[in-house]
């Protein structure tokens, strides 16, 4: 249901003040909520995220171009947004009570933040939003759980390490299987599953890792890159993931990993169009899982694939991926390197920043993108200007998703 005439003017004469103050908004809320529910933020919560501002700036930028959409109707875009979200909060496990928690806390941090501008008015109308957006992801969650045939936030299960590789200096995968045998759950290639581990101090931490290989009931395989602690191009100090290095020190063979039913919405279309599979760093992973399935079914499509990283020695998966592509008669690979070392250059095996001037492109190709922001915004911006519409370009974010670009 779109919004109500009243509320939609009231929500079109507030937004700009709400939008400039969204930032100051959103900490305020997480502050809120962290404080009367500790334990969202020990259990649930990326901590990481919410010491960097990452999951408050996503927040900030979903609730913005929600409502705006309310005000220029797109809707494929409100779908893309929405879809996003729901696969996400489908693989935490979340319930419909749980966004009750959130209103609660997000409109007394509104109201503390913008003081009388919140009259009754507007309060109803931002109200009529919140819910306008929140019913709709409990209805796609809801039908999320439905297909994947367990119960509402029912999505956790206990696997065993079968198989344990390292796929570069600091990035290892894991092959898991069902503890008793019995079959796992079908996934969609270039779909995620959670992991949650007990982190020393007590907390349960969660993290996504995209499934590295084509679909299988009898294992699954992720693969975890370690995030060592880094400072930022503007000094901040980026603090050590915390899941990665647990996972990449403490976990091996015969180990029980807690883990989420795969969900995930960047997956292969059904159609005879050409694919664009572009990566960087541990980007790569769906991208391996999705080049296995093709592999695998004997596609028949033209496929490119673009994988830029660090070196040689730190590209996860670079054997694999050269495997793949010589198993797809029509598939093709081109990969940029930083610093090639004492290598050569070849025509497939380029130094410097990706650049796809002079790449064979169909204007029909199916692009899928995933890897650090900038890469996949300058990526996107080549490919419109190489005339593949920009629906036809797909991404995946590892972390919060602050990249909506408007076309």
């Amino acid at each position: 249901m779109p919004l109500s005439p009243v509320s939609r003017e009231v929500i079109a004469a507030t937004l700009p003040a709400v939008g400039a103050a969204i930032g100051d908004i959103t900490p305020l809320f997480y502050r809120k909520m962290f404080d009367a529910h500790p334990d969202l933020e020990r259990d649930l919560f990326n901590r990481g995220n919410q010491k960097q501002g990452e999951q408050q700036k996503a927040l900030a930028g979903s609730i913005a171009a929600f409502a705006t959409l309310q005000l220029d109707p797109d809707p494929a875009r409100v779908e893309s947004i929405l879809s996003r979200i729901a696969h996400k909060h489908a693989s935490l496990g979340i319930k419909p009570d749980e966004y009750w928690i959130v209103h609660k806390h997000l409109f007394e941090a509104i109201v503390e933040v913008l003081g009388e501008a919140v009259t009754p008015e507007v309060a109803s109308a931002w109200d009529e939003l919140y819910w306008l957006m929140a019913n709709t992801l409990i209805a796609l969650e809801a039908d999320l759980y439905a297909a994947a045939g367990v119960e509402t936030g029912d999505v956790w299960r206990t696997v065993q390490v079968i198989g344990r590789s390292h796929q570069s200096a600091d990035t290892v995968s894991f092959t898991l299987a069902s503890q008793d045998g019995s079959p796992l759950p079908i996934f969609r290639p270039g779909q995620y599953l959670s992991v949650g581990v007990y982190l020393p101090d007590g907390a349960r931490q969660i993290r996504q890792y995209s499934l590295s290989n084509a679909p299988s009931q009898d294992h699954w395989r992720i693969t975890v890159k370690r995030v060592a602690a880094t400072t930022d191009v503007d000094g901040t100090a980026l603090p050590a993931g915390e899941v990665s290095n647990f996972l990449f020190d403490n976990v091996f063979e015969g180990d029980a990993l807690e883990v989420t039913t795969p969900f995930g919405d960047l997956v292969l279309p059904e159609d005879d169009n050409p694919i664009f599979l572009a990566s960087a760093g541990i980007g790569c992973t769906p991208m391996i899982g999705m080049l296995d399935h093709l592999a695998e079914s004997g596609d028949g499509r033209p496929i490119s694939v673009l994988h830029a990283d660090r070196s040689p020695a730190s590209h996860a998966h670079r054997r694999e991926l050269e495997t793949l592509v010589e198993r797809i008669p029509s598939a093709s690979v081109y990969r940029w390197y930083e610093d090639l070392g004492a290598r050569q250059p070849l025509e497939t095996i380029r130094v410097g920043r990706a650049d796809i001037s002079d790449l064979p492109l169909d204007p029909t190709t199916q692009a899928y993108l995933c890897g650090p922001l900038p890469f996949m915004l300058s990526l996107r911006e080549a490919l419109i200007a190489r005339n593949v519409p920009a629906e036809n370009i797909r991404y995946e974010v590892f972390g919060p998703d602050s990249w909506s670009p408007a076309s």
